[in-house]
């Protein structure tokens, strides 16, 4: 399906700012770090990783003394901003760790699924009220090339235990109505959906009440290895810690050999207004799943507590250089495109408003999900790389980095996918090239039946991609 391009007054109104932190409810921050201390453990990053760590770390021992450091405040950055998915997989879908470990994966399935569901327990466990919504997953073919896709996938994803069900037109039009759905495939047990911000600010506040200090509007300078500790320096104090893990997403990190790991790309969503009763008639929905379609240049989309359509990706932005600034979080000719394509998805929403408008970098490796490792003598663990799926992997991933800085071996430190790297991203402006090319080389396959052309089939060979 082609999709236009379109400039709808209907944008102008709109709330720069991510639906889910647009919140009254927001919990204050904590006050900055104003002078040295010492720890255990510091974590650097307010994000979902960084929070995982902290909690998990005191559930391991108590006693321990565990500071949490932000340099803005808790899930201000790709926590507070995404679509809000949660998906089982470790590896950015079956298909992608297939064909790296396909010896592993049936443990890699077992161990994503089992974080999934002790992850919706754990949030539970500690009251955070975050709409966690167990409803499925439905990846939609608007093109014919991608029944296909859609089949293989289910059939590789029965190799391994899961059981993905494949949906005719009409069954899929059931579910939720759009003229441009060919059939999908439906996940009913691997994916969920949360309200992103609150699950953050929920994590805080069992952070807090665990006994993790929080300093926040405290972002850290550099780090300096000692015999004993490490010492973290911030504008106006330093922490020295006997150990720190770094969560700091697509920002750079204070380690200089994590900077080429990852590259910060944009990715943009819009949200429409609430849906009224004739519209959501209109489309149905009423199972509220979280909604993908099959191409290399994806859209995902899903409704939220007050039924409004948070929709997203497509454009994924890489800036030369990896330039971070917050002017970038703005993109009029990416929400213009994405208000044509939703238009075109629901043509029944033709002239709806939209209530908000964001964007923010994701970390994204060469490989699409994260890679692990210590530095500093073994006192310093990271994580990074997500690429748009932490969610769920990032509580994952604090558990492998606490192992980790642990030093015994564990069945997570074990895997294949923690002992081995991404490759690192080359330097500018090979770097830029490299992206710009494979971008245009997955448009160039979409609209081509899905055929990977000669670019492709090289990074194939040497297990290196982009996605949006």
């Amino acid at each position: 399906m082609g999709f236009p391009t379109t400039s709808l007054p209907a944008l102008q109104g709109a709330t720069p700012l991510s639906v889910w932190l647009d919140d009254p409810a927001a919990p204050t921050p904590q006050p900055a770090l104003l002078f040295d201390i010492t720890c255990d453990l510091l974590v650097v990053g307010g994000g979902y990783a960084g929070l995982w760590s902290a909690l998990h770390a005191k559930r391991r021992d108590p006693s321990l003394d565990v500071v949490l450091v932000e340099s803005q405040t808790v899930g201000w950055a790709a926590s507070g901003r995404n679509g809000g998915f949660v998906s089982s997989s470790l590896t950015h879908g079956i298909g992608n760790g297939h064909s790296r470990w396909p010896g592993e994966m049936p443990l890699l399935e077992k161990l994503g699924m089992a974080n999934l569901n002790d992850m919706e327990d754990e949030v539970a466990g500690y009251g955070i009220d975050c709409n966690f919504e167990r409803t499925g997953k439905l990846n939609l073919a608007t093109k014919p090339h991608q029944l296909a896709e859609l089949e293989a996938g289910a059939a590789l994803a029965s190799h391994y235990g899961r059981d993905l069900q494949i949906l005719s037109a009409r069954e899929t039009r059931d579910r939720v109505d759009s003229p441009t759905y060919l059939g999908a495939s439906y996940d009913t047990s691997g994916s969920a959906l949360v309200n992103p911000a609150k699950l953050a600010w929920g994590l805080k506040q069992a952070a807090l009440d665990a006994g993790v200090r929080i300093y926040e509007g405290t972002p850290v300078e550099g780090l300096r290895n000692s015999a004993d500790v490490v010492a973290a320096s911030t504008p106006f104090g330093t922490v020295r810690a006997k150990r720190v893990i770094l969560a700091t997403n697509a920002f750079p990190s204070p380690l200089t050999r994590t900077r080429l790991m990852t590259v910060p790309v944009w990715d943009y969503v819009i949200t429409t207004n609430p849906l009224t009763p004739e519209q959501k008639s209109a489309i149905g929905w009423a199972g509220r799943e979280g909604l993908t379609d099959a191409g290399n240049e994806f859209h995902y989309y899903r409704l939220t507590e007050d039924d409004r359509i948070v929709y997203g990706g497509y454009d994924a932005i890489y800036n030369f250089g990896s330039k971070i600034d917050s002017h970038l979080d703005q993109r009029p000719q990416t929400f213009e495109k994405l208000a044509g394509h939703l238009v075109a998805t629901f043509p029944q929403l033709a002239g709806i408003g939209f209530s908000h408008t964001w964007g923010g970098a994701i970390d994204t490796n060469t490989r699409f999900f994260a890679s692990y490792g210590t530095a500093m003598g073994g006192k310093v663990g990271y994580a990074v790389g997500y690429t748009g799926l932490g969610v769920a992997a990032t509580r994952f991933a604090a558990d492998v980095v606490l192992d980790l800085l642990d030093g015994a071996p564990t069945e997570r430190t074990s895997l294949s996918m923690v002992k081995q790297k991404a490759f690192a991203w080359p330097p500018e402006p090979a770097r830029y090239i490299g992206i710009t090319l494979t971008k245009n080389a997955l448009a160039r396959s979409d609209e081509n039946e899905g055929r990977r052309g000669p670019w492709l089939k090289v990074l194939d060979r040497f297990g290196v991609g982009f996605d949006s």
